[in-house]
């Protein structure tokens, strides 16, 4: 059995209350933290197969479109004060996770910082560690590596990273994980035998 999950119902759309044969679904809350606590109980009581994130996410510039699918390749933990040289991390703090599952759509790189970015500046800076922004990938992966259980993320984007932000979320996030569904039952990696 396979594990779906998503921050909260509405990403995971009709599969919250019919998932696809040989899937089960359950959310991780809001936020890296609670996600990396979340999905670690949830693996010690399902035992997954495998686990796959749906999630949306806000693009930093116009590399990729709204509305566009990817595949989450790397997830990497970061903020604005460490990209603007104000804070850093002890040496042996781990900052990155790549998917050990490959998946159906174009691969990106994808910043988790604390917090979402709600400058303009903010997203140009961050611009340069990937090409969009969502906030609980590390603690997914971080919890699914230390199981040993593959994992792999496919997101949508549906805002631009900046002050607009909250209102193009809620105007296009329950529009943007309908579009991701379908995308990902159109590659057919929802089926499982």
């Amino acid at each position: 059995m396979g594990l779906l999950l998503a921050a909260f119902p509405p990403e995971l759309g009709p599969l919250a209350e019919a998932p696809p044969h040989g899937w089960e679904t359950a959310c991780t809350g809001v936020g890296a933290l609670t996600a990396a606590a979340t999905t670690a109980r949830l693996l010690a009581e399902r035992r997954p197969e495998a686990v796959v994130f749906l999630g949306t996410c806000g693009r930093y510039d116009e590399r990729l479109g709204l509305f566009e699918c990817l595949w989450a390749t790397e997830a990497i933990a970061t903020s604005l004060e460490e990209v603007r040289g104000g804070a850093y991390r002890p040496a042996p703090e781990r900052t990155r996770w790549t998917a050990t599952l490959e998946g159906p759509l174009p691969g990106r790189t994808v910043a988790v910082p604390p917090a979402i970015t709600r400058t303009l500046e903010g997203a140009r800076a961050l611009a340069a560690i990937a090409p969009v922004e969502h906030l609980e990938l590390t603690g997914v992966f971080a919890a699914c590596e230390a199981a040993g259980v593959p994992f792999g993320a496919a997101l949508v984007v549906v805002n631009d990273v900046g002050p607009e932000a909250q209102a193009q979320w809620k105007a296009n996030h329950a529009e943007g994980s309908l579009r991701l569904i379908a995308a990902l039952r159109g590659t057919g990696f929802l089926e499982r035998p």
